[in-house]
């Protein structure tokens, strides 16, 4: 999110490299690591992943650090002419072949044509000559070699940079090829090392569609990055083509056809025999599922192979098993949309005939066979999407609904199947293509429940952007001036409304909570949010809601409540993720945060198996609060990685900076502060922070986390006390009070302690007496540091002694840290060892450098000789490795941590073949041992 301190001056990477900046940076450190010894990199990746805009990245960083820049291109009328690749390479050099001693002049003059045969031809004079021109070129200065689609170079040049690349001694020569494919194309080059592009990972696909101009939102933006598959060329094309006004995608998910795409493939498939471009329309007709046999039978063809080597041979598809499998997306879209349409309709009819045993499939081809509309395949569809959505398939369920409206003749029909479209779109989280359906329901109907189902999608989505104050209006105007007939969707709309009061933190979003939950009342009628049938699952809704409008008052009863034995029975699907996601939200708001972990764990469990955590992006930032909170740290590494995925592939900006803001903190209190720079990055502006108080709270935790981990206590005092206004009243109703101790420690730190103290009682006053135990402890804690000095060794007492506390122990060992050092200063440093112990250790075990470092020098300073620093085995390792480590030594492998990191594995393996000399190990086994519990 912006730039970070330390950053070298290198070239951003261009648009269609978004997502590879790690690559960058190895092509970037061969450049200029080869200004002293030789280095070489072979680039592989399917065409459109991006060698050659990696190439152009690094000639331009070579030009201007001073390099010469030696380029070649392969061409595949090129391919079989002797030494034309070498010939493009050295052409800027053949001046320079003046120099050269005469039989080595004359033997590369020969080979280039620019001097007459007058002796057989000797290979290792050649070599030798480009050897040494190459050498004397890079004495004057460091020489970088290009060369691009090294598959179509022509053997002999192949041969001659074999030969040259493994002699290559102490010359500050860069060899930098890049070649179609995965593997190296030729012996020639197969010793250098291999930097593989695959496909991009999720949040960085999302981010080259955003960059796109006139990007497309909602359904058209996941297929595209569905249908793309993390290619960048098929992100840029296919965006391309949605803007000039080509139809994204049949019902069956095909993408549309651009000018460039026919140009790369309509050569390769016109070429292909009429049988094998048939097969291949029915191929990319149908889903990747579909097995071999299915897709012959509806072809009408035998089940020999043979009809499927043409292409094959041309590198098109591959086939395993029982499946056939595009190579390249795009050549997909080229072989659907190069066919003609009433042969893409007859393929879709063709195949619905075979799956007459499978309503779901048979019901997609139908549909996208169908001109116009029909009741029948409209019925079919949404009959699909109930199976699809049981089956645990929300994004499928949309779809099947939506393309189900699209057939419906009757008005009412459609609008009815629209807004089941829109929660199931809602239920798989794509904000933008809830905003879209919503606008299709609106306009078709002035039914009150259906309009209340509409907007509590679009509510939602609306919120997840940043959108507060519009989300609020929305959704009251659902309510009013009439509620929905069916008062479970006015519940639906309602509790929407309470995560719109706790985002916004606005009084005015708040008051009407408690009045719209007393005028429901849910009676046996038929409701269209079937997980919403069960009493359980009403009453744990409207809990959570009482809790959004007053935690202080109503979470810590209303806990009890939830945890009694009829609310702790599981429900069934859908209803038993409605009572997860409240019970972990009412143990967060009720400070009972262990509660809160296993409650949100097991909810996301469900929401995983549904294929999208949906609609519980609103309890990440809870739960990833939380997992600090306890101490969890990896597990909220983990659970930050998937959340920041979802929120940039989702666009839900508010969850983005939220991620990002206990990233920060969470790196911070681990005493990393190479994010420090979030003080003045565009997070502060992602959102309007007046209308989202709880990301501008967090924003403002971080900020301050980080600048006291840096020792700049007046800066931390001033991110701190902003968490309340000048009255003492919170910023945010519920998570300004939890940094008040964080606040009375800067405050002691700068000698302001009576500044502070009237923001403590403030807080106080507003809990009452019979708030939540962490609550109770901070507040003794803050109330020790800037209270009354007589009584000061009173409040840290108790904010030590109470065994509860330890379920906080960050929160704990700050406490024990700052009493022992009251302690000392007194001259007790006999009372303050055993606690200062205590504090290092509980800091050493969370990983808190900075912290475990100052309760260590305290120590020391009370006359004991603390253990050696026992210093943290990662201290040497960059922030990137540590998180490697950690994930590794849970057992993860290495594609599992490039998924996790947006890595690819060969990096992952790179980076721990790295530290494990650092860590003084040999394999990922002993990496547990080095770090004991993570």
């Amino acid at each position: 999110m912006g730039a970070r301190q330390g950053t070298t001056s290198r070239p951003e990477p261009a648009g269609g490299l978004a997502g590879r900046e790690s690559e960058v940076g190895r092509v970037l450190d061969a450049i200029e690591r080869g200004r002293g010894t030789p280095r070489a990199l072979l680039v592989t990746g399917e065409a459109g992943s991006g060698k050659t805009s990696l190439l152009e990245v690094a000639a331009e960083h070579a030009r201007v650090t001073g390099a010469r820049v030696l380029r070649a291109q392969g061409f595949d009328g090129e391919s079989e002419q002797s030494f034309a690749a070498l010939h493009q390479l050295l052409l800027p050099l053949i001046p320079d072949a003046a120099d050269l001693p005469g039989h080595l002049r004359e033997v590369l003059e020969t080979a280039f044509g620019l001097a007459p045969i007058t002796r057989p031809a000797e290979p290792m004079l050649l070599r030798v000559a480009v050897l040494t021109l190459l050498a004397e070129a890079s004495r004057r200065r460091p020489v970088v070699v290009i060369g691009d689609d090294v598959q179509l170079f022509d053997r002999d040049s192949l041969d001659v940079l074999g030969f040259v690349l493994r002699r290559f001694a102490a010359e500050p020569v860069t060899v930098l090829l890049a070649a179609r494919g995965l593997t190296p194309p030729d012996p020639a080059v197969a010793h250098l090392p291999v930097l593989a592009l695959g496909p991009l990972a999720v949040h960085a696909a999302a981010r080259l569609l955003d960059a796109q101009p006139d990007s497309p939102t909602g359904r058209a933006r996941s297929e595209i990055l569905d249908r793309a598959d993390g290619n960048p060329l098929a992100i840029i094309e296919l965006c391309r083509s949605v803007r000039s006004g080509s139809p994204l995608g049949q019902v069956d998910g095909t993408l549309p056809q651009t000018q460039r795409i026919q140009e790369m493939f309509a050569a390769q498939l016109r070429a292909l025999p009429a049988v094998t471009r048939r097969m291949l329309l029915y191929a990319a007709a149908s889903s990747d599922q579909e097995d071999l046999r299915t897709l012959m039978s509806a072809a009408g063809v035998d089940a020999d192979l043979s009809v499927w080597a043409a292409a094959e041979d041309a590198g098109l598809i591959t086939i395993t098993g029982r499946h056939v499998g595009f190579r390249h997306p795009l050549v997909r879209a080229g072989a659907y949309q190069g066919a003609p349409a009433h042969l893409r309709q007859r393929a879709h009819a063709d195949l619905a005939a075979v799956h007459r045993d499978d309503p779901a499939r048979q019901a997609w081809h139908l549909a996208a066979a169908c001109i116009g509309q029909d009741e029948s395949v409209a019925a079919t569809l949404e009959d699909t999407a109930e199976l699809v959505e049981r089956r645990g398939g929300f994004y499928a369920a949309a779809r099947a609904l939506e393309r189900s409206a699209e057939c419906s003749p009757a008005p009412e029909d459609r609008a009815r199947r629209y807004a089941k479209a829109l929660r199931a779109a809602n239920n798989a989280g794509d904000t933008f293509w809830v905003r879209e359906l919503h606008a299709e329901v609106t306009a078709l109907t002035e039914d009150r429940d259906l309009l209340g189902v509409a907007a509590n999608g679009a509510g939602l989505a609306l919120s997840m952007s940043g959108h507060q104050r519009e989300a609020f209006q929305l959704l009251m105007g659902a309510l009013e001036p009439d509620l929905p007939q069916d008062a479970r969707t006015t519940l639906a709309v309602t509790a929407v409304l309470g995560a719109v009061a706790f985002q916004s933190g606005l009084p005015e979003v708040r008051r009407p909570l408690v009045p719209l939950l007393d005028a429901i009342e849910t009676g046996a009628v038929s409701t269209p949010y079937s997980e919403l049938v069960e009493d359980e699952a009403v009453d744990a809704l409207r809990a959570v809601v009482l809790c959004e409008a007053d935690p202080a008052g109503n979470a810590p009863a209303l806990l009890s409540r939830t945890r009694r034995p009829s609310l702790l029975e599981p429900l069934t699907g859908i209803a038993e993720m409605i009572r997860l996601q409240t019970l972990g939200a009412v143990a967060w708001m009720a400070d009972e945060s262990d509660l809160c972990v296993d409650a949100f764990r097991r909810a996301f469990a469900v929401l995983r198996s549904y294929g999208a955590i949906g609609t519980g992006a609103i309890a990440l930032s809870a739960m990833g609060s939380a997992l600090i909170d306890v101490g969890r740290w990896a597990e909220a590494d983990e659970l930050l990685d998937e959340a920041a995925t979802l929120a940039a592939v989702q666009k839900m900006k508010h969850i983005e900076v939220d991620v990002e803001a206990l990233r920060v903190t969470l790196q911070a209190l681990r005493g990393d502060l190479a994010d420090a720079g979030i003080v003045t990055d565009p997070a502060w502006t992602a959102v309007n922070l007046e209308e989202n108080t709880a990301t501008h709270a967090r924003l403002l935790r971080a900020a301050g986390t980080v600048a006291a981990a840096a020792g700049d206590h007046e800066a931390a005092l001033r991110h701190f006390r902003r968490l309340f206004h000048q009255d003492g009243t919170p910023l945010h109703y519920f998570l300004s009070h939890r940094s008040i101790a964080d606040l009375a420690a800067a405050a002691r730190r700068t000698g302001r302690q009576a500044e502070v103290a009237p923001v403590v009682e403030a807080v106080r006053t507003a809990l009452g007496p019979r708030t939540t135990t962490r609550m109770t402890l901070l507040l003794h804690h803050a109330d020790a540091l800037v209270g009354d000095p007589a009584r000061a060794e009173h409040h840290f007492r108790l904010a030590v002694v109470n065994p509860a506390g330890d379920e906080w122990p960050l929160a704990r060992a700050q406490a024990r840290l700052h009493y022992a050092q009251w302690l000392r200063r007194r001259r007790r440093p006999l009372d303050a060892r055993p606690i200062l112990t205590s504090a290092m250790e509980a800091f050493s075990r969370l990983g808190g450098t900075v912290l475990a470092d100052e309760a260590r020098a305290e120590l020391r300073a009370s006359g004991v000789a603390a253990p050696p620093d026992g210093p943290d085995p990662l201290a040497e390792l960059t922030a990137q490795q540590r998180r490697i480590v950690r994930l590794a030594a849970q057992g993860l492998g290495n594609r599992e941590i490039g998924e996790k990191l947006q890595l690819s594995p060969r990096t992952i393996g790179s980076h721990l073949y790295q530290v494990y000399p650092k860590l003084g190990v040999s394999s990922r086994h002993q990496l547990r041992d080095v770090l004991g519990v993570l």
